[in-house]
């Protein structure tokens, strides 16, 4: 039965299934008819209840994808689907390889569980409770049949162009996926921003970013394979979206730490060019890329490591992902100086790991260093960071206690024979910081760095304009030692406040802010300025003004309120 039009002609109808041989364009069918609530949401029957409503089963949720149909779920009057394979599983002989298109299934494929994800290196954070505590990860089933989106979309079949807000997760270029922290789910974005919201996984360390190239010419894209999955899954938006009530024409990707690296990564990408409109990087402006020659080197390490030649390359294809781990991290840790107990970002460059490879072809040079790509002179930059980035006190009360000696001595080690200066420095402009606090703040400033030079670079290359913002609110859980800390700023930026509380804190002022942050990326998605009502005037950053949106209680606009500090970062 076909659906029933509702005012301004939108189809309605929660129970639907798109068809048709294309996407754009597809008829929503009914097996009964309903009425759209005013928000645009369908229902079918009686109004879904209050509470936690879920509805999943035969019929609900079904959109027609070109790789066939899929069926997901309805929670809160977001349609949810979870798990969708973008690309070809990536085992087997298509290990190192670029990836692949899938083969079409037939029938309805189940889309209500996030896939696998790229076998990895947890590290040790869910050892520490008040890490576990504060994250929430959510473990998932690994495997090379990893390549997966999810999509949260406030309605299909109903004519609807919405922005399309794509969520590159962090963890490096080694861990992590498009669902491990509870920050990242997109229900409230979607239904309080009315966008879809998609996130995804990609391959990570040696299976995504390990050079064989000069072993064997079909290894000419292994360094770089991570980031095509990534491709491949914004090209999977490009010719999907319109299904799920985006407009693949207003496609923005934003993430935080390695996921805001990402970002800059696709922006210097000529694969990726045209398959998105505008970009945010969170905390993650900092270098992260290999030279050609770096990469093979730790190639050849790590086939020494494994007992074979570069004539048995080709058996890396059937080892086991495991052994293949133990092998690099023991490489990694032995190619590597530990870092001086935080984790300092000047130092990332100059260190062996797997990582994008500048390797003149897919990554023609390195993005934003220190130029930002022409190919992206068009695309509109959100850049941003966190006031205590990688140094809270999470896991270590005790660093409160922290006296003027210590600071001096850890000073000392961040920039050497300046340390008293750099101290002064920091206190200029808060002198009632506690040691810890400016300590903290000092460590943190190479991010915060990075972040006003990536703003600076888009700034200086004409074309779309950039914006920057700092994040500084402090989370009152533990006692307020964590500080703003590296994330903090994703539960706001989702609307996830409060599903987030073991970070947040939960509460009237983190939803307030919650919501000011996320309606101005929304807005930024859909129009390329983050500007919005209940925002002061956000003015663009430019080698005069450098204008910071400083995110706190108070939110309010500043030019350059660190100069001073960040002069003292080397």
């Amino acid at each position: 039965m076909v659906g029933k039009l509702g005012a301004g002609g939108a189809m309605v109808g929660r129970r639907m299934v798109l068809t048709g041989a294309a996407v754009a364009g597809a008829q929503a069918v009914l097996p009964s008819a309903a009425s759209a609530g005013a928000s645009g949401v369908h229902q079918a029957g009686p109004a879904a209840p209050a509470g936690d409503a879920i509805e999943a089963g035969d019929g609900i949720a079904v959109v027609q994808t070109r790789s066939g149909r899929v069926a997901g779920y309805v929670s809160h009057d977001v349609l949810t689907f979870k798990g969708i394979p973008y690309a070809d599983t990536t085992a087997g002989e298509n290990r190192f390889l670029p990836p692949r298109p899938l083969t079409p299934w037939s029938g309805v494929r189940s889309a209500r569980q996030y896939g696998p994800v790229a076998p990895q290196d947890k590290g040790t954070g869910r050892l520490n409770d008040e890490e576990a505590f504060i994250y929430q990860w959510n473990d998932s089933v690994e495997g090379e049949d990893c390549l997966r989106v999810n999509v949260w979309t406030p309605g299909v079949g109903d004519d609807r162009r919405r922005a399309v807000m794509v969520w590159l997760h962090g963890g490096g270029y080694a861990a992590g996926s498009g669902h491990d922290l509870p920050a990242f789910d997109g229900e409230n974005l979607a239904r309080h921003n009315d966008v879809v919201v998609v996130s995804l996984n990609h391959r990570l360390n040696l299976l995504g970013f390990l050079d064989l190239s000069e072993f064997d010419a079909r290894y000419a894209h292994s360094g770089n394979v991570g980031m095509l999955d990534i491709v491949a899954a914004l090209e999977w938006v490009r010719d999907n979206i319109t299904a799920f009530g985006g407009d693949p024409d207003r496609v923005m990707i934003f993430g935080q730490s390695g996921g805001g690296a990402k970002v800059s990564t696709l922006m210097g990408m000529p694969a990726a060019r045209g398959l998105f409109h505008r970009a945010a990087v969170m905390s993650g402006s900092f270098s992260m890329l290999n030279t050609q020659a770096s990469a093979r080197r730790l190639a050849r390490l790590l086939l020494a490591e494994l007992g074979l030649s570069p004539a048995e390359v080709g058996r890396l294809h059937s080892l086991p992902y495991e052994m293949l781990e133990a092998a690099s991290a023991k490489v990694i840790a032995r190619e590597n100086a530990p870092f001086p107990g935080y984790v300092d970002v000047r130092a990332l460059a100059g260190r062996v790991d797997f990582a994008p490879v500048v390797d003149g072809d897919v990554l023609p040079a390195a993005p934003f260093r220190p130029y930002a790509p022409a190919q992206s002179r068009d695309v509109p930059l959100l850049v941003g960071s966190t006031l205590n980035e990688f140094v809270s006190g999470i896991n270590q009360p005790e660093i409160e206690a922290m006296d003027e000696a210590e600071l001096l001595r850890r000073a000392e080690g961040f920039a050497p024979g300046k340390g008293a200066a750099t101290v002064a420095a920091f206190r200029r402009r808060t002198p009632d910081a506690s040691p810890f606090d400016l300590w903290s703040r000092i460590a943190s400033a190479p991010v915060r760095l990075s972040a006003v030079q990536q703003a600076a670079a888009k700034a200086a290359g004409g074309g779309a304009p950039a914006w920057l913002y700092w994040f500084t609110w402090q989370t009152p859980v533990l006692d307020g030692r964590p500080r703003a800390f590296h994330c903090l700023d994703i539960p706001f930026v989702f609307r996830n406040t409060d599903r987030c509380a073991s970070m947040t804190g939960g509460g009237g002022e983190a939803r307030r802010i919650s919501g000011l942050m996320a309606d101005a990326f929304a807005a930024f998605a859909r129009t390329g300025d983050p500007n919005h009502a209940d925002l002061p005037t956000w003015r663009l950053f430019d080698g005069t003004d450098e204008a910071c949106l400083m995110i706190d209680a108070d939110v309010r606009l500043a030019s350059a309120p660190d100069r001073d500090e960040l002069a003292r970062v080397v």
